[in-house]
């Protein structure tokens, strides 16, 4: 990357890169907690080394690989904190150093799966925000994958097209910034007789859309020619969303189609590839490489973005910033894409189940971006199409000269010889015996191929540049339970682990590969799931030994607790820190690092779970996709800071019977304390309890306060109930050591 200083004073300033003050703290920090760290691996060592009994071997053994496990993620999380950036871009000067005609075309790709958990009215107000961008219309192109093959999408897209003729006139003419519908018509937009008229349009187009999803089918009413009849016509009675032909359909052509203004319309192109359930389909990853190879047949724009349908464009200006690196010939032959953080609307106050990730997505970024750039985090992506095909010294020749990102498109995008070839290259056969997922486009070998693409492109020599702009870029949905946030979670888990331990490894590949920083930094990421074995072990061990009386950690009057206090203290104030000076809260940091305690014993431990059953040739369930669909009820607890647990999910049973296990410990060290206990030498064990009691309190309010449908279910919180009892007699039973 290129600091302020190497800019070539003789052009404009398109960029600027600075590095964090706080560098120099951040590695003096990390260079004395690496010490006490140490320390504490030797302490454990030492107690195992000494004990006498199995037992207390055991637990010396169990609370040394605990520790280890945390002080592995700890050094992981500090690579981020080495030389973190932060940048600056100047769009006003791009006219200086671009003619218009330079302008480099985009093509945008939009990724949807299911009509009923993506709505398709949050599919049409992602695609409508980009296709009104400020950029001419002849340069721009949108895709709209549509992995369920689903003739309800398809007609939510007509629908938005006709909707955009009179959409996109309306923003230019009005300098409308906020230009996903949707989000305008709720913001405290200018009232005119063109906006109520423009509303008036909207609502009847999205009740339209709605009517269609919630009757399941498209009805003979809605189809008012010939050209939308025979698009519908295509879903036969042997049409299925597993088994089906290519559908390609431009709903929009730049070079015929005209806004009531008489402007043209960016290209929008319905696509759904072929699917068989004879052939693998590689779920998101495949269906953006269908996309890949259907638009270099069609346009083939040197430029992509990357979009989940949910996560709609909320800047106008944001391609101008991209080009501010895409157009700098210093650093344009190393970058291989530009990421934008992914920033959500509708958290509540306290953002409950942390679904900010400011540290995935904010933090951990900036921290990249002073090495190599950061990781791509499958959403708001700018790439340059050359990086699907090699390294940059080392390019992957396509099997088809008309898919290289060098070939130019002559003919229009409805020639009959481009669709025939659109059709064949996204035939389900037509990756067998290809470099498609391996060394050509986006990489198959896990289910987050969004961080598995990155992570191999960065091995191939490709650097990339974190963008945040004070105004975001892009706006998204969260969901809004804590079912589907830990589902999301376990999904993430899987697909992490599956390149953790393969051959591509970052502490082995990546390190070879990027150096000892960047590698730390992707394995961060990589073994994520592996929280979940030190947080069960202090979830359940300290307990059960507190209730038993037995001391397991030092003395508070012992030289060694103070190690203890120190490594708890030092992490937490200087997470605390990091958190707050990245634009956070104490109540948002609070509530990040409460989940990331739930997860531990949730998601990542069944994540963990399923991907050894994998290993072992069990089969698991398969992927699942987060619902985006609101219900009213739920979206009102949410609001409230509430936390819903009413589904049956197994993660709930080993959470639950932790929140009831880790009271009793409580209370019970407290009582034993007050009849003339050894407090000396339970402090720590009472502590521990109690401080995961502070961060249940959502659980036991849901299993014996609530009333409402997002309470604990009964049948779960009987079942926590008899573990934590089995638990207790189990180590009622055991000998003191």
């Amino acid at each position: 990357m290129e600091a302020p200083d190497a800019v070539a004073t003789t052009k404009p300033l398109l960029h600027t890169l600075t590095f964090s003050r706080a560098m120099v703290a951040n590695r003096v920090f990390a260079a004395i907690y690496t010490c006490a760290v140490l320390a504490l691996l030797y302490h454990h060592a030492l107690t195992a080394l000494s004990s006498t009994t199995f037992l207390s071997f055991s637990l010396s053994l169990a609370f040394l690989f605990s520790d280890f496990v945390f002080g592995f993620m700890w050094s992981t999380t500090q690579s981020f904190l080495m030389r973190p950036a932060h940048r600056r871009v100047f769009p006003e000067n791009l006219r200086k150093v671009m003619r218009e005609e330079d302008i480099p075309a985009m093509d945008v790709f939009i990724c949807t799966a299911d009509p009923h958990k993506e709505p398709p009215v949050s599919v049409v107000n992602t695609a409508l925000s980009v296709m009104a961008y400020d950029y001419p219309a002849e340069k721009l192109s949108v895709y709209v994958s549509d992995d369920g093959g689903s003739d309800l999408t398809l007609f939510a897209l007509v629908e938005a097209a006709k909707f955009g003729s009179h959409w996109l006139p309306f923003c230019r003419r009005n300098k409308v910034v906020e230009r996903c519908p949707e989000a305008y018509f709720e913001s405290n937009y200018p009232q005119s007789n063109e906006s109520k008229q423009m509303k008036v349009m909207y609502k009847s187009m999205k009740k339209r859309v709605e009517n269609v999803v919630d009757s399941g089918k498209v009805i003979d009413d809605y189809i008012i020619n010939e050209q939308e009849r025979q698009a519908f016509n295509k879903w036969t009675q042997g049409f299925t969303r597993h088994d089906h032909p290519t559908i390609i359909q431009v709903l929009s052509d730049v070079g015929k189609d005209k806004d009531i203004t008489g402007e043209s319309m960016p290209n929008l192109i319905y696509v759904s590839r072929q699917k068989s359930r004879n052939s693998p389909h590689h779920f998101k990853g495949g269906a953006l490489n269908a996309l890949l190879r259907v638009s270099a047949v069609m346009t083939n724009a040197p430029i992509i973005l990357t979009l989940d349908c949910d996560m709609y464009s909320n800047d106008p200006q944001t391609l101008h910033r991209v080009l501010c690196y895409f157009s700098d010939s210093t650093i344009r032959s190393k970058v291989g894409y530009i990421q934008f953080p992914q920033r959500f609307h509708g958290l509540n106050k306290n953002d409950i189940y942390a679904c900010e990730f400011k540290r995935l997505f904010l933090i951990h970024p900036m921290g990249m971006d002073g090495l190599a750039g950061p990781n791509h985090v499958g959403t708001g992506c700018f790439f340059s199409r050359r990086v699907f095909f090699g390294g940059p010294s080392s390019f992957v020749s396509p099997e088809l000269p008309e898919l290289r990102p060098d070939h130019v498109v002559k003919e229009p995008i409805q020639a009959q010889s481009i669709l025939a070839m659109a059709h064949r290259v996204a035939d389900c056969k037509y990756e067998d015996q290809s470099n498609w997922g391996s060394k050509v486009g986006f990489r198959y070998g896990s289910l987050v191929e969004d961080y598995y693409t990155g992570y191999q492109l960065q091995c191939e020599g490709w650097q990339s540049v974190f963008c945040h702009p004070n105004r975001p870029a892009f706006l998204g949905d969260v969901p809004i339970t804590l079912n589907d946030v830990l589902n999301q979670n376990k999904r993430w888990s899987v697909g992490l682990l599956q390149v953790a331990f393969s051959k591509y490894s970052p502490v082995t590949f990546g390190v070879q590969a990027m150096g000892p920083m960047m590698g730390l930094c992707y394995a961060h990421s990589a073994f994520w799931p592996i929280w979940s074995i030190p947080l069960t072990i202090y979830a359940f061990l300290p307990q059960l030994a507190l209730l038993n009386g037995v001391s397991i950690f030092p003395k508070v009057s012992d030289t060694w607790f103070l190690l203890y206090a120190f490594l708890f203290v030092g992490a937490y104030a200087q997470d605390c820190l990091v958190f707050i000076l990245c634009e956070g809260t104490f109540l948002r940091w609070w509530s990040d690092q409460r989940m990331w305690m739930l997860r531990g014993v949730t998601s990542y431990l069944f994540g963990l779970i399923e991907f050894l059953t994998k290993c072992l040739g069990i089969a698991t369930h398969g992927f699942i996709l987060t619902s985006k669909v609101l219900d009213g009820e739920q979206s009102k607890r949410y609001d409230q800071g509430t936390f819903e647990f009413g589904v049956e999910s197994p993660m709930f049973v080993p959470l639950s019977t932790a929140a009831i296990v880790n009271l009793i410990a409580f209370f019970r060290g407290l009582v034993g304390v007050f009849r003339g206990g050894d407090f000396d030498g339970l402090f720590v064990q009472i502590f521990v309890a109690g401080f995961v009691v502070v961060n249940c309190w959502p659980i036991y309010e849901a299993m014996v306060l609530r009333t409402d449908k997002g309470r604990m279910p009964t049948k779960t919180t009987l079942i926590s109930t008899f573990l934590a009892w089995a638990l207790y007699t189990a180590a009622s039973h055991t000998p003191h050591t």
